[in-house]
């Protein structure tokens, strides 16, 4: 009988690497003939579901996500497990495992129960996957509601202040609204990661707490990680008899975990935490250019460095975190060294063709497609092929964008969007400078990009008589 895999993708932003992940995946088993069904768990919902049907029938599933995928539908079958870029990289290499599985049979379904949930646990401890998921469900919040100031800004700065204006009420709904949602979100979702839903309600309140005291997003991270472990801890402790168990997830754990958590927020750690950002605030509003210079640069070689990736998504938080606190330098750099990568390898295919292949210039194409708006992970294909020369002129490239960003003094009050944003009236101040900076990172980074790299050869005929090797 032919072996059927089934597959989940799914990354904390859910605009690219969900998708490039299942591509590769479903390219992979075209290849090798399996049949295949890839769930993507996106930025606009779970789109090809898996039923419970195809999940009991499946001989193995492949998990390829960095955030929260309902891992919990697997209990007892075969599980690969994978981040997202594992499985743009290797696709075919997790087919081969998923079909490789010991598939389930009745006999040693209670076993597999216990394995799948012992290796659950080992993927959920990392604290940045908790982190990530908080992330991921505070992002569209985060866009929703930097539109929408920036949309009450097309009006003029001072527009929003004449009340009954709609300036005024596209800044309810963007600053008074969804960013004040930001940060209890983001507590919320870290917790729920770690406890499950015993966790979301502590969270959620300690969230608003770190909000409403003044410890901004580095109080909402540090509430959604006590919030969760404190839930956790009682929901592991607490024995109840049976007939009782459906108490804790909705009152016992909820309630204790709230006041937990709200009761150190107040009196333990919030202070300390206020203290903190007020000096990140103060130190980032009375930046010197120079100062100014090596935080663009950081971040933006930050950006570049695994495109989306890990390092480009705490950069990403960091930035997005600061918006609440009405700075927006932060956010301008990030977004102009998120679109140089591919932007750069764009116009790189295009000034020097002979370095690459003609499916890396047909790349090229969407790589400044994605490019210009703001998805990062459009260098992935290239960074995987050359990574030694590529990441490298990418860093440069972006580290410089980033660097100039916030000499010019730019700020960004808009999340996402690429080139789309800057058409907005004040969405972006010093627009002039800021797209130069844009501009001179895209030459930077295709300049390294084809001083390094080789000349692709390919050969042409050899059957024929005047055969000979030409620069493809």
């Amino acid at each position: 009988m032919e072996k059927k895999i089934l597959a989940v993708t799914a990354c904390p932003t859910g605009i690219a690497h969900t998708y490039m992940a299942a591509e590769a995946i479903e390219k992979a088993a075209g290849e090798k003939g399996v049949d295949i069904k890839v769930e993507t768990r996106g930025s606009v919902g779970v789109e090809n579901e898996l039923t419970e049907t195809e999940i009991r029938d499946a001989h193995a599933i492949i998990l390829a996500a960095d955030t929260d995928a309902g891992e919990s539908r697997f209990a007892g079958k075969a599980v690969v497990y994978a981040s997202v870029g594992e499985a743009i990289k290797g696709a075919a290499d997790l087919i081969d495992q998923a079909l490789a599985k010991k598939a389930t049979s009745a006999e040693d379904y209670v076993e597999q129960v216990q394995q799948a949930k012992k290796e659950r646990s080992a993927q959920r401890k990392g604290p940045y996957k908790h982190l990530m998921n908080g992330v991921s469900a505070m992002i569209p919040l985060v866009v929703a509601g930097g539109i929408a100031i920036a949309l009450s800004f097309m009006f003029g700065i001072n527009a929003a202040e004449e009340e009954g204006s709609l300036a005024a009420a596209l800044m309810q709904i963007g600053g008074s609204s969804a960013f004040a949602l930001m940060v209890p979100i983001l507590s919320g979702f870290i917790a729920y990661s770690i406890a499950d839903k015993p966790g979301l309600a502590p969270g959620l309140v300690g969230g608003m707490l770190a909000s409403s005291g003044g410890s901004g997003f580095l109080g909402g991270i540090a509430a959604g990680f006590l919030a969760g472990y404190v839930a956790k801890f009682f929901k592991d402790k607490i024995q109840l008899p049976k007939n009782l168990e459906g108490l804790k997830p909705i009152l016992i754990i909820p309630v204790l975990a709230t006041l937990v958590t709200g009761l150190l927020m107040i009196y333990v750690i919030g202070t300390p935490i206020e203290s903190i950002m007020t000096g990140l605030e103060n130190w980032l509003k009375g930046l010197n250019s120079g100062n100014a210079i090596f935080l663009g640069l950081i971040l933006g070689a930050m950006m570049a460095f695994d495109m989306g990736g890990p390092v480009n998504k705490a950069a990403y938080a960091f930035a997005t975190g600061l918006l609440a606190s009405d700075l927006y330098a932060p956010m301008a750099a990030v977004m102009a060294a998120g679109m140089t990568p591919p932007l750069g390898l764009w116009l790189a295919t295009l000034i020097r063709k002979n370095k690459f292949t003609k499916e890396e210039r047909d790349a090229g194409k969407a790589a400044g497609v994605l490019g210009i708006s703001f998805i990062t992970e459009g260098a992935i294909p290239f960074a995987a092929a050359d990574p030694f020369r590529v990441i490298p002129s990418l860093m440069v490239g972006s580290a410089v964008t980033g660097a100039l960003s916030m000499l010019f003094g730019a700020g960004l009050k808009a999340p996402h969007g690429g080139v789309f944003v800057l058409a907005i009236p004040n969405a972006v101040t010093n627009l002039l400078p800021y797209a130069l900076a844009i501009l001179v990172g895209t030459i930077v980074t295709a300049i390294m990009v084809v001083s390094l790299k080789k000349t692709v050869e390919s050969k042409v005929n050899t059957n024929s008589s005047n055969s000979n090797d030409v620069a493809s």
